[in-house]
């Protein structure tokens, strides 16, 4: 349509879809999973089966959010993981990989390019919820990231010799990454939009980096405002409130030692509405902004969320 954008047609085709992303990136010698994308569960043959080193991951390959995600030990388990990826699909297709374990946290930032130069890059560590209907939805993050700088400075090449190889110019992106216990680090997503969950309003709350100005100015087509990487100076953290089940909303409940690090709070429900099981990010409900004065500070408020943060369901 000749409306400004990030890349062409053909180049967020591939980063939009799981199936492309992931031969592309082979094609092109990154780091990746063993992988493979079906239409049909029929599909899915002896060989293939055998090919990946389980355990394996199973999701749509045109969804967000983690919607449709299972991790799968067992292959008499593969099929129900396949219906629920299905369900999730707008174009019926699902893709197969390598569960690839992490070392420490992931990370899923949000980034920035300027005429073809990645320009920012705003690695965090992203978490998990054990406890809710989805465990691979994201359910806080933290910044700084503890991810290994020699892990971080490798992503940062291999990101922009991505965007080098499709042609990326001026555009915020969702990149999700991670270290894993094998010694590589992979990129596993690179979308050519803001991500959910505000990743880039706390950039601009931990760095004073505007991407969502700069983002609306690139689609428009303006100048970009000056953008340079910019470390996190504050201990922050960002928490997806969420139910582990579907019910009424009651209230939210902080213990009151906890008030002081709270510097924003919004929900997007009231007491009353209906609310479903954390099965995606569109069942969040809202979030908690949190600044912390030290690391540790941080590190033990974030492993007793549940301690603290109550969200109050009547089923």
């Amino acid at each position: 349509m000749g409306l400004p954008f990030a890349g062409s047609y053909e180049a967020v085709s591939i980063l939009q879809n799981k199936g492309k992303f992931r031969k592309f990136l082979a094609e092109n010698d990154f780091n990746v999973p063993v992988s493979k994308s079906y239409k049909d569960a029929a599909d899915v043959t002896d060989d293939d089966i055998s090919s990946f080193n389980w355990p394996v991951i199973v999701k749509p390959t045109d969804s967000a959010g983690s919607k449709g995600v299972t991790k799968v030990d067992k292959k008499e388990d593969l099929e129900k993981a396949i219906e629920v990826a299905l369900q999730c699909s707008l174009g019926h297709e699902f893709i197969i990989e390598d569960f690839l374990e992490q070392k420490g946290f992931s990370s899923d930032c949000d980034c920035f390019s300027v005429d073809g130069k990645m320009v920012f890059y705003g690695f965090n560590d992203q978490r998990f919820d054990e406890r809710a209907k989805n465990p691979y939805t994201p359910s806080a993050y933290s910044w700084p990231s503890t991810m290994g700088k020699n892990a971080q400075e490798e992503l940062k090449l291999e990101l922009q010799r991505l965007a080098d190889l499709l042609g990326l110019k001026n555009g915020v992106y969702n990149v999700e990454t991670r270290e894993c216990t094998n010694g590589k680090a992979y990129i596993m997503e690179f979308s050519p939009r803001g991500g959910g969950n505000r990743l880039s309003e706390m950039v601009k709350i931990g760095t004073g980096i505007d991407m969502i100005e700069n983002a609306i100015r690139a689609a428009l087509g303006m100048e970009i405002l000056p953008i340079k990487q910019t470390e996190f100076n504050l201990d922050l953290a960002e928490i997806i409130l969420h139910s582990d089940m579907a019910g009424t909303f009651e209230g939210l409940e902080i213990k009151e030692e906890m008030n002081s690090s709270v510097i924003e709070r919004d929900l997007w429900v009231e007491e009353g509405d209906r609310v479903d099981g954390f099965s995606g990010a569109n069942k969040a409900i809202g979030t908690l902004v949190l600044k912390f004065d030290s690391k540790e500070q941080l590190d033990g408020a974030m492993s007793t969320i549940h301690d603290w943060a109550r969200v109050k369901i009547e089923e």
